[in-house]
């Protein structure tokens, strides 16, 4: 067997033995065991990530279309922390929808 088989198959049954990142041996959990299926998208984090990554997203739109150019994610996303974020989740904490006051 050549070095590269060697090493394609030494991966392959480190795969199937390690598990998942953790190492917890299972291949489909966390740490503690426990499946990462739908109970992390019901949860109310992962929510809120969503919901700001679409105001990010929003915000990348809108400004990139008065630059004239794709202005990238990266830049999106700190312009609107700086200036909406704490505003967005005040409101959003209140209830109250949010709009942009430029």
């Amino acid at each position: 067997m050549s070095s590269t088989q060697d090493s394609k198959s030494d991966s392959k049954s480190l795969s199937k033995t390690s598990g998942n990142a953790n190492g917890n041996g299972n291949g489909n959990g966390n740490a503690n065991g426990r499946a990462h299926g739908d109970g992390a998208k019901e949860s109310a984090l992962y929510k809120e990530f969503l919901a700001e990554r679409e105001e990010i997203l929003r915000h990348k739109w809108i400004e990139s279309e008065k630059a004239g150019h794709d202005i990238g994610f990266e830049k999106a996303l700190l312009d609107w922390i700086v200036r909406f974020r704490t505003t967005w989740r005040q409101q959003r904490k209140a209830g109250v929808p949010f709009s942009k006051a430029d």
